[in-house]
């Protein structure tokens, strides 16, 4: 499958690159511990230096990756990473679940992940429909919804801390050759663009969720069902000289034979 190995492999790359790192600005003050792991070869490109992580390493089949090697199989010890970063990868990639069960496997507990992509219910879909652009990057990948990477990452024990949208654009238009010098100059937000965002906020070309990896309680909990319930007994019958209650109610009933 076609990869995009930079930025300008993609269709406003660049712009779709200042964007991401602007969502994950305000979340690299929280992050601490030792080790950052991006994985991919756009994660390996993205500015963190404001991330309190020190240590920063990529992870993706290329030579100038800091650990070249295959991401369904990270050639890295378990629990030994504090925060993963994956940016449009899991779109390229034959088995995203195993890769997500990688992520897993090397976070140490509490340890954080973020997932950029491209969602499907965006004006970026257009592209799969039209033959034109089904062969070029990014439509000739998969998109996944935000809510199917959200329910993997469920079944693997992760609260959702965050799930944004950026990038109201179909990002057609723009020719190879020009994909550099058209996102640097920025160019304002059509209004139709600012349209979407503010009516259909959730249709963005561009997903970032934010997960957390939930710690597994040491104490099992007890199941509510196989509690047994307390055993009741009737309390004795004030001034009724020893009578039980069914014998009450029958002599008030029987009627006397004398009357």
């Amino acid at each position: 499958m076609l990869k995009p190995l930079i930025w300008q492999d993609l269709p406003f790359g660049e712009l779709l690159q200042t964007e991401i790192e602007a969502k994950l600005a305000p979340w690299w003050p929280r992050i601490f511990g030792y080790h950052l792991l991006k994985v991919g070869a756009l994660s390996g490109q993205v500015n963190s230096l404001s991330c309190s992580i020190t240590r920063h390493f990529s992870v993706y089949d290329a030579t100038n990756a800091s650990i070249q090697a295959d991401p369904h199989h990270l050639p890295i010890q378990q629990s030994a990473i504090d925060t993963v970063l994956s940016c449009f990868l899991l779109e390229f990639e034959s088995d995203p679940y195993q890769i997500l069960r990688e992520f897993d496997r090397v976070l140490i507990s509490s340890g954080y992940i973020f997932i950029a992509g491209f969602n499907p219910v965006s004006p970026a879909f257009i592209g799969k429909i039209l033959p034109k652009y089904q062969t070029q990057l990014p439509w000739s990948g998969q998109f996944f919804m935000p809510s199917r990477v959200k329910d993997w990452l469920g079944l693997l024990g992760y609260q959702v801390l965050a799930d944004e949208r950026l990038m109201y654009h179909s990002l057609l238009g723009q020719g190879a050759d020009n994909r550099g010098h058209q996102a640097k100059k920025s160019p304002q937000t059509p209004l139709w663009q600012k349209s979407i965002a503010n009516w259909l906020p959730s249709t963005g070309s561009v997903y970032l969720i934010v997960a957390r990896k939930m710690t597994t309680p040491l104490t099992p909990i007890k199941d509510k069902s196989k509690i047994k319930a307390p055993t009741w007994s009737p309390a004795p019958t004030a001034g009724r000289s020893g009578l039980t209650n069914t014998q009450v109610v029958e002599k008030a009933l029987i009627k006397p034979k004398n009357s």
